[in-house]
């Protein structure tokens, strides 16, 4: 019993119908300048949307558990985690806002609603005035401390514990490699 191929998947583009991992009608190819698209296999598109699940639902998984069981969201939780890892738990806007992937504006926004909750504070750095220094507050550490048990064990049960060391570790290189690909240098 032979297992039977998967319908090719279809996307309508500019009025055009284009596979995913088929190849454009010929039609639509000739007079085109760009070098032929190297569409993507069964496999490749399978693991594609794996990751793209993956993408979609951890992220969404942590956030729930941080706003259920701490009232913080998580990119407040990792804002707050990487200014107490920081020297006297304080960092500059500019470079908190490259470390959360943020733009300096969208950070602005969340500091300011920590702020009004008490768990981070803004002063000019002492070394130049041009620019502010986000610090986290003693609130603002007694509510991250008493988050990360919680946060620690939700990651543990999604991603360390179901994977081997060998797995983890290969996910973590898969995740690097692919990184380095990305340009971040827009974000700010």
């Amino acid at each position: 019993m032979g297992r039977r191929a998967a319908p090719e998947r279809r996307y309508h583009l500019n009025h055009r119908v284009i596979g995913i991992f088929g190849s454009m009608s010929e039609g639509a190819r000739q007079g085109a300048e760009n070098p032929p698209v190297k569409w993507l296999t069964a496999a490749e598109v399978d693991s594609w949307l794996s990751v793209v699940r993956l993408m979609t639902w951890l992220p969404w998984s942590i956030d729930q558990q941080l706003r259920r069981d701490s009232n913080l969201a998580m990119v407040e939780y990792q804002v707050m985690a990487r200014l107490s890892n920081s020297p006297q738990r304080t960092l500059r806007m500019s470079l908190l806002a490259d470390l959360a992937n943020s733009s300096l504006s969208r950070l602005s926004h969340l500091v300011k609603r920590l702020e009004e909750r008490g768990l981070v504070r803004r002063e000019p750095d002492p070394m130049d005035g041009r620019f502010t220094n986000a610090i986290l507050t003693d609130e603002g550490f007694r509510v991250l401390a008493e988050a990360a048990p919680g946060h620690v064990a939700h990651v543990r049960s999604l991603v360390i514990d179901v994977l081997s060391p060998e797995q983890l570790r290969r996910l973590g290189l898969a995740a690097d490699r692919i990184m380095s690909h990305i340009d971040t240098s827009a974000i700010n």
